[in-house]
């Protein structure tokens, strides 16, 4: 697991959509654009690397994510090509889009998740909804590179290390500088890290 390796291979955005926050991620996996669609709306396969999930996976269905509680409606379902989903958790709705697109012998896939201006915004910025989604890349791309430590029970496990501590540090890190990009005052931008770490780590 080349964690340095991992952060390097994506890249991040932050732009405003009217009052909308739209976080963005692009990855390069060495896979086909349905082998990748595949391991983000199979079930059984998302439940390896994401988290199990119930209910209508087709359009217009609705899902729900077992552990988090996550759920909401299949807006856009194009096999290979995109999905689009609202994505409720807690009382905060929000969107989600990721595209498939073939690069070669690869495929890109981008996530944009769209997200209403609110308290948690206000607090914690772009970084709390990209490190999370940062997590979810890493274990995407450990599953599909067939690497033995690729399940939730090890990222779980994960996550508790000094190694995980120090990819939600560098994560942050890496989407302070995109919300800085973005406009935001750099004081503004260190902020919403250093809250992010500290929720991440348990030490706030």
């Amino acid at each position: 697991m080349n964690l340095a390796q991992q952060i390097n291979a994506v890249t991040r955005r932050v732009a405003q959509d009217g009052t909308d926050h739209v976080v963005t991620l692009e990855q390069t996996l060495r896979t086909t654009p349905y082998d990748a669609w595949d391991a983000c709306t199979n079930p059984e396969r998302l439940g390896r690397w994401f988290e199990p999930v119930e209910g209508d996976l087709g359009l217009g269905g609705r899902y729900r994510l077992t552990e988090s509680g996550t759920h909401g409606t299949i807006e856009v379902c194009d096999s290979p090509r995109a999905f689009r989903i609202t994505w409720t958790h807690g009382d905060d709705t929000s969107t989600v889009d990721v595209t498939f697109v073939a690069d070669g012998t690869d495929t890109t896939i981008q996530l944009r998740h769209t997200i209403p201006h609110n308290d948690h915004w206000e607090t914690y910025g772009p970084a709390a909804t990209g490190v999370g989604w940062d997590g979810s890349l890493l274990a995407l791309s450990l599953m599909l590179s067939g690497d033995p430590g690729s399940g939730r029970a090890e990222m779980t496990s994960f996550d508790d290390t000094e190694a995980g501590r120090a990819f939600v540090a560098d994560t942050a890190a890496a989407w302070q500088q995109a919300h800085i990009a973005s406009g935001v005052a750099p004081d503004q931008a260190r902020a919403s890290s250093e809250r992010t770490v500290a929720f991440y780590t348990s030490e706030s």
